[in-house]
């Protein structure tokens, strides 16, 4: 139960509002000091408190159902213990940041949701700034019904005229291949940490995010193939910052990458299932499990609210019939050499080396694999790759498989 505020409300009957702006006069937040959610005899409501008062917008998304909330980018000052267990019309809370001045908080919904109001409160009793929320039920026909009010609104400037956040991410174009690279070089490796941001991936069984350890492994191997003197990393993120799986191949192909390597970790319904593998594209799964897998993955940017649904269609042609190609003949070299290494350092999943349809693989210009460094839903393998012994040595197989790859690469071109 949270404290009952004074409500605004907004006569909207069952209108879904997709979009709410701040006057322009209102400071951006500093801190996010505390989160509240409770279920009311007509709404679910959610509240934040905030050293400041915010700009702010706040939307509905379908497909899954959620309510998303932006703000300014904001130190979280909230502990993972303070965040409230979903109620009412919300089964799922997510926060991080979203570009790099947008924080966004996503609110998944069990139901179609309408955003009944949302108002400010000012600091009062103990209290600081409060962004009130509420939200209630409404039918699948009432929310398509307002359908095309949200996509009239959704063009309006958000969190106000003093931001310079574009309303819609800017997706790459990859409708054409890089240019030729001039460098001969180091050659430029692009480190991929998967998820990120308001999209944490799977959830391990003491709690841990994929998101954190993708990251850690990813800041792990940039760092040992920089001292090689051998290579140039590029980190598609650095920070718990939210990426497109477009944006991701994207930030490659500007860096004229000449390797491209995902990390992430997985989970099984089943706690016994563990080891490492190694995936690389196809546009059919290797298996039952590896499509299952690649179309999870490939939900990312439904989930976290990219619109892409403007993307030329020649796109997605252009990208399978390149990445299918020599490309993709290279991707399958390097997953064999890594399989190869990785199986000296750690436990290998059955048939290791697998191939899936996912999205941040399909570049037409660029080798890519994915790592899925093992699984986090057994109790055991997730200790050890939380550790950083362990780390450290599947870091050091990537390592050598990325000199044995070139190397070969080198001897196949000099004949």
């Amino acid at each position: 139960m949270i404290f009952s505020f004074p409500m605004k409300r907004l006569v909207l009957g069952l209108v879904v509002i997709p979009l709410l702006l701040l006057s322009n006069n209102i400071s951006w937040a500093e801190d996010l000091l505390a989160i509240r959610i409770g279920q009311h005899p007509e709404k679910t409501r959610f509240v934040l408190e905030l050293s400041e008062a915010p700009a702010y917008r706040v939307f509905t998304l379908p497909d899954p159902y959620r309510v998303v909330i932006d703000l300014p980018k904001l130190n979280w000052k909230v502990p993972q213990s303070d965040v409230p267990k979903p109620t009412g019309v919300v089964e799922a809370l997510r926060f991080g940041l979203f570009e790099p001045e947008v924080s966004r908080l996503v609110l998944d919904a069990k139901h179609p949701v309408a955003i009944s109001s949302v108002f400010l409160l000012p600091p009062k009793e103990g209290h600081r700034h409060r962004l009130v929320v509420d939200m209630i039920r409404v039918t699948d026909a009432d929310y398509k019904a307002s359908g095309e009010q949200q996509k009239q609104r959704a063009s309006n400037p958000p969190l106000g005229s003093n931001t310079v956040v574009a309303s819609k991410p800017p997706v790459p174009d990859l409708s054409a291949p890089t240019s030729p690279k001039k460098d001969k070089g180091r050659k430029i490796i692009v480190i991929d940490a998967g998820h990120g941001g308001v999209d944490p991936g799977a959830t391990g069984v003491t709690g841990i995010l994929e998101k954190t350890l993708a990251l850690e492994y990813a800041q792990s191997l940039r760092d040992a193939l920089e001292k090689s003197g051998r290579y140039s990393v590029v980190m598609t993120r650095d920070n718990d910052t939210t990426l497109a799986l477009r944006q991701r191949v994207g930030i490659a192909q500007d860096a004229n990458g000449d390797l491209f390597i995902s990390l992430h970790a997985n989970k099984h319904p089943s706690g016994t299932v563990k080891g490492i593998s190694v995936y690389s594209l196809s546009e059919n799964g290797s298996d039952k499990e590896a499509e299952a897998l690649a179309a999870k993955e490939n939900k990312a940017d439904i989930i976290i609210g990219f619109d892409l649904s403007d993307q030329s269609p020649d796109v997605s042609k252009i990208l399978i019939d390149l990445a299918q190609r020599e490309t993709n003949n290279q991707g399958k070299q390097f997953a064999n050499v890594l399989v190869g290494e990785l199986k000296r350092e750690t436990v290998l999943l059955g048939r290791p080396h697998r191939s899936a349809g996912f999205a941040v693989l399909k570049s037409p210009v660029i080798p890519s694999v994915l790592i899925e460094l093992g699984y986090m839903s057994n109790r055991e393998e997730e200790k050890i790759l939380k550790s950083s012994k362990h780390r450290q040595k599947l870091v050091g197989a990537i390592t050598r498989a990325v000199d044995e790859y070139f190397g070969k690469l080198e001897t196949f071109n000099s004949q």
